[in-house]
C-alpha cells in the first residue's frame, strides 16, 4: 500500500481508469464492511467530510435513534482491489461523528492510532512493529446449523485424513503430519501462492507460505512486521485475499482456531518489538540478546495475560485451542526457541536489528486494532513499571512434573474466565484514553451474550456420552 495524498488519489482514479471506490472499515468485533461509490462521487472533499451510513445496523455500534456516522478515507491506505470485476480502488476510513465531527469512540481503528501515539507520548519509543502469523484452513465443504431440535457441523478437504475410502488415499497427509511435505500431499501449494501474488499486488510484503501441522488444508502465510496501525490494515487485507481466493475455486477459508476436534488449531503468534529513533529498544545483552526494556515488557504481557486473552482471544471456539497439555503455549512463561512457552524469542538471526518477543497465544479470529493494541500497552505498563518476568522456563512445559507445573500461571480456559479477567484488570488499556471505559463495556457485554446464546444448545457429544444414561 503506497503512501499517497488526497490529490494523488484523484489522479491515480484517472490514470488507471478507475470506475468505483470501496470505504472499508471494521465493526467492532473485526468483521470488515463496506459502502461503494462511482468513483465520480469521489472528490478532495470527500477526505474532508467524508461519507454517510447508517451506525446503527453495524454490530457494537449506534443505537437507532443516534444512527447517522461518518466514513472518511485515508488516502495512505490505498489499492486497486484485484476481485471486482469492475475496476475499484479500497481506502480504509476512519470513523467521525457528524454532530460533533470528533472521532468515534467504538471505532477500533481509532485505538489503534491512540495507542501508537501514546506510546511516543510515554517516551518509550515512537513505533511498535508487529509481525503476525495468521494460520488457516482451506475446506472443499463446510456446513453447520443449530435450530430447536438440532445442532450440527460438518467439514471435508481433499486432504483429509478420513478419507480413507478414496482412489487417491495414498496421497493424504497424516493426522497431524502436514508441516510441511510437497505435492502431491500438498495440495493447496497454488491456491496460497496465487494469495501470496495478489497480498504482494496490493502492497503486503509476503515473506513466506507454507502447509501447517494439521492435515485438512491448514495453511500459513507471513507477511513482513510493519507498524501497529498499517500492520492491522494489513492484517483485514490479508484475510480478505485468503478467502476470495478459496472462494475463486469453490472452497472455503476459515480461521476460527479450532476447526476439527482431533488436529491442530490455528494460532497468530504474534512478533513484537518496540523501537525508538531507529534503534531497536528489544535489542540488548541480558537472555536470548534481549534489553532489559524487552524483559519489562514481557513482564507486562505475561501479568496481563488474562485480561489480553479477552481481546487476542476472543471467541468461545478460541478456547477450544487453548487447551492444556497440547501444542497450543497456555502457560505464562517465556522462553528462546521453545514453542511451548506462551512468549518465545526467536533465535534465527544475531542482529540486534531481528531482535523481537513472539507471543503465541493470539488467534485470527481477534481484531487486529485491538489485539495490538492491548498487547502494546500490556508493555508499556511492564515498561514503566519495571515488572520482570523472572526466570525463562527453557523446558518442555509438556512434560514438567506436576509440582513444578503448579508454579507456572495459565491463561484462562473459557472465553468467561478471559472476560472475567478482563474486567478486574482493564487500568491499564485506558491508560492515555487509548481505551475506554465504553468501548469495554460493550465488548464485555457483546461477549457474554454469546457466551450464554451457547448455554442453552445441547452440544451433539452430549448425545453420545448420555443419551442411554
Amino acid at each position: 500500500m503506497q503512501k499517497r495524498t488526497p490529490k494523488e488519489i484523484l489522479e491515480l482514479i484517472k490514470q488507471e481508469e478507475v470506475q468505483f471506490v470501496d470505504l472499508r472499515f471494521s465493526d467492532l468485533f473485526g468483521q470488515l464492511q463496506h459502502l461503494t461509490l462511482p468513483a465520480y462521487e469521489l472528490s478532495e472533499e470527500t477526505f474532508e467530510v467524508g461519507r454517510g451510513f447508517d451506525g446503527s445496523s453495524i454490530r457494537g455500534w449506534q443505537s437507532i435513534n443516534e444512527s447517522d456516522m461518518l466514513a472518511i478515507p485515508d488516502p495512505s491506505t490505498a489499492f486497486i482491489d484485484p476481485f471486482y470485476s469492475d475496476k475499484t480502488l479500497v481506502m480504509f476510513c476512519d470513523i467521525y461523528d457528524p454532530i460533533t465531527y470528533q472521532r468515534y469512540g467504538r471505532d477500533t481503528r481509532y485505538v489503534a492510532q491512540k495507542a501508537s501515539e501514546y506510546l511516543k507520548q510515554t517516551g518509550i519509543g515512537d513505533v511498535a512493529y508487529f509481525g503476525p502469523e495468521a494460520e488457516f484452513f482451506i475446506l472443499d465443504s463446510i456446513a453447520f446449523g443449530t435450530g430447536g431440535h438440532f445442532a450440527f457441523w460438518e467439514v471435508d478437504s481433499e486432504e483429509g485424513w478420513w478419507k480413507r475410502e478414496l482412489p487417491s488415499s495414498g496421497y493424504k497427509i497424516p493426522n497431524k503430519r502436514g508441516y510441511f511435505p510437497v505435492p502431491p500431499l500438498d495440495k493447496l501449494q497454488n491456491l496460497r501462492s496465487e494469495m501470496v501474488a495478489l497480498m504482494s499486488q496490493v502492497g503486503i510484503h509476503v515473506e513466506l507460505h507454507h502447509h501447517e501441522v494439521a492435515s485438512a488444508g491448514q495453511g500459513e502465510i507471513d507477511i513482513r512486521y510493519d507498524e501497529l496501525l498499517s500492520q492491522a490494515d494489513k492484517l483485514f487485507v490479508y484475510k480478505y485475499i485468503v478467502r476470495s481466493v478459496a472462494s475463486k475455486y469453490g472452497k472455503f477459508a476459515t480461521f476460527m482456531p479450532k476447526v476439527l476436534p482431533n488436529d491442530n488449531g490455528s494460532g497468530m503468534h504474534t512478533h513484537f518489538s518496540i523501537w525508538k529513533n531507529g534503534q531497536n529498544t528489544f535489542a540488548g545483552t541480558n537472555y536470548a540478546g534481549l534489553s532489559e526494556t524487552a524483559l519489562f515488557a514481557i513482564g507486562g504481557i505475561l501479568k496481563h495475560g488474562p485480561a489480553l486473552t479477552a481481546l487476542t482471544n476472543p471467541t468461545i471456539n478460541s478456547y477450544h485451542r487453548l487447551v492444556p497439555g497440547f501444542e497450543a503455549p497456555v502457560r505464562l512463561a517465556y522462553s528462546a526457541r521453545n514453542r511451548s512457552a506462551a512468549i518465545r524469542i526467536p533465535m534465527y538471526s544475531t542482529s540486534p536489528k531481528a531482535k523481537r518477543i513472539e507471543i503465541r497465544f493470539p488467534d485470527p479470529t481477534c481484531n487486529p486494532y485491538l489485539a495490538f493494541s492491548a498487547i502494546l500497552m500490556a508493555a508499556i505498563d511492564g515498561i514503566q513499571n519495571r515488572i520482570h518476568p523472572g526466570e525463562p522456563l527453557d523446558k518442555d512445559i509438556y512434560s514438567l512434573p506436576p509440582e513444578e507445573l503448579a508454579n507456572v500461571a495459565q491463561l484462562p480456559g473459557s472465553l468467561e474466565e478471559s472476560i472475567k479477567a478482563l474486567q478486574s484488570d482493564s487500568d491499564f488499556l485506558l491508560r492515555g484514553g487509548v481505551f475506554t471505559e465504553e468501548l469495554l463495556s460493550i465488548w464485555v457485554e457483546s461477549k457474554l451474550k454469546e457466551i450464554n446464546e451457547l448455554r442453552f444448545i445441547p452440544h451433539p457429544k452430549e448425545f453420545e456420552l448420555y443419551f442411554d444414561m
